[in-house]
């Protein structure tokens, strides 16, 4: 048998390319040992013929796709004027209902990824030189300000404080603040993919109401839908927006925006010029109105397909394997973080997701090399950290099609990963997720 050097001789070099001891941040109680990412120069690229096995996707989206799925996107397209095109269209629509919570309203599936059904919300809702607030939460709260600076909106922001979710007085308090009510709409995102905290939806609508303000509240879904409890009718949403990457299982490029009455009423009052993204054109019984083109057959069937697999499970069962999952993966993370070099960004424990957990490392520690180590060698993909949290923190998803035994192959190739690049770590996290997960299934 060859030896690790012979076997692998790139990894070694690049985890272990500094040795020095350098202080921890001050919330760690050790040190860690510098990792440095290799640079095309330095590294030696691994690239097997054949891996054995499977590789474990753990990242928060694109997550696994089903076989059922991938089967399914594999059909033959149906030409336009069959009927079965507009069956497809309206099973996916009707399969959804349940899942956002919306009984009444329309739901829409634009051909995007989850940006697209922002530029859909901000361009029905409200005019250029119009006002959103947007509540401050993390990486995603940024780049949905951004997006609606650049469509000519004013926004308000809350503050965002690195690690603790959202604080509904701050909106309470910029609403009462409005006392011309010129904001139209609350933009929230309900888990941030980048910091892994979720927000109190139903807390936020309560803000709103006790503020006597008519702002629609609208909710970014992307991280969450199908993975958390939601329901725009039992939380005050008035406009949700989701796309298909995530907990729904499916290739990206769906975006999918449900909207209750109320806010397609504040979209027809809306006179801003809009073709493709406009509500009212789509609510078209032809199904080349309701995607202002061709239907993007390949991800609608392959949307049914998962929205089957879903229904079938049994949606409270997968929002509640989604919690169980994710108590797994937390209970390895913090016994991890006993080593001193590893930590949960979100401190609040109730405010961490069930999509995703995003995990602090020391300075002096390159998350991305870290990462790579764990897919090369390991075959366990993780993401790493977004926004000011670049190579300064790795994300484990934990959402869509996965089970225990996924879960535990991913934080077993972690550990291992850890354990190979010398990085201090509380030993015992993968016995610490299968306590867990033997306690939640009592």
């Amino acid at each position: 048998m060859l030896g690790r050097q012979d076997a692998f001789p790139s990894a070694r070099t690049f985890v272990l390319k500094a040795v020095q001891q350098i202080p921890v941040m001050s919330s760690l109680s050790s040190c860690a040992r510098r990792l440095t990412y290799p640079t095309p120069k330095d590294r030696t690229v691994f690239t097997p013929t054949r891996r054995s096995g499977i590789s474990f996707l753990h990242s928060p989206g694109p997550t696994p796709i089903p076989k059922e799925v991938t089967d399914a996107m594999s059909r033959q397209p149906m030409e336009l004027g069959d009927p079965g095109v507009d069956a497809l269209i309206a099973t996916c629509e009707t399969q959804l209902r349940p899942v956002l919570g919306l009984e009444g309203g329309d739901v829409f599936l634009f051909n995007s990824n989850g940006h697209g059904g922002w530029e859909a919300t901000i361009a029905n809702l409200a005019a250029p030189g119009q006002c959103v607030l947007i509540v401050g939460s993390g990486t995603f709260s940024d780049a949905w300000a951004e997006h609606a600076d650049a469509m000519g909106l004013k926004v308000v922001r809350t503050d965002w404080q690195e690690g603790l979710p959202a604080d509904p007085k701050e909106v309470e308090a910029a609403l009462r603040a409005d006392d011309k009510h010129q904001i139209v709409a609350v933009f929230l995102v309900h888990t941030d993919t980048a910091s892994g905290v979720t927000n109190d939806v139903k807390a936020f609508r309560a803000a709103i109401d006790a503020a006597g303000h008519p702002a629609l509240l609208v909710a970014d879904v992307v991280a969450s839908l199908g993975a958390a409890p939601f329901s725009m009718q039992e939380m005050g949403v008035n406009v949700a927006i989701g796309a298909s990457q995530k907990a729904l299982m499916v290739a990206s490029g769906l975006a999918i925006v449900g909207v209750d009455e109320r806010a397609m009423e504040v979209s027809r009052r809306n006179t801003t010029p809009r073709y493709y993204w406009d509500w009212e054109r789509r609510r078209s019984p032809l199904s080349y109105r309701k995607f202002c083109g061709t239907p993007p057959q390949a991800l609608l069937m392959g949307l049914e397909a998962s929205l089957g697999l879903i229904h079938r499970e049994g949606l409270n069962e997968v929002l509640a394997r989604h919690r169980r999952l994710a108590t797994a993966v937390q209970a390895a993370v913090s016994r991890w973080s006993e080593g001193g070099a590893l930590d949960f960004f979100v401190k609040v424990p109730e405010a961490r997701s069930v999509s995703v957990t995003t995990v602090r490392v020391a300075p002096g520690i390159d998350a991305e090399a870290l990462r790579t180590l764990a897919r090369d060698r390991f075959q366990v993909g993780i993401a790493g950290g977004l926004g000011q949290m670049g190579g300064k923190a790795f994300r484990i998803g934990h959402l869509g099609d996965i089970n225990a035994p996924t879960v535990l192959g991913c934080l077993a190739g972690l550990e291992a990963a850890l354990s190979y690049a010398g990085i201090p770590y509380g030993r015992g996290g993968v016995d610490a997720a299968v306590r867990a997960l033997s306690l939640a299934s009592e």
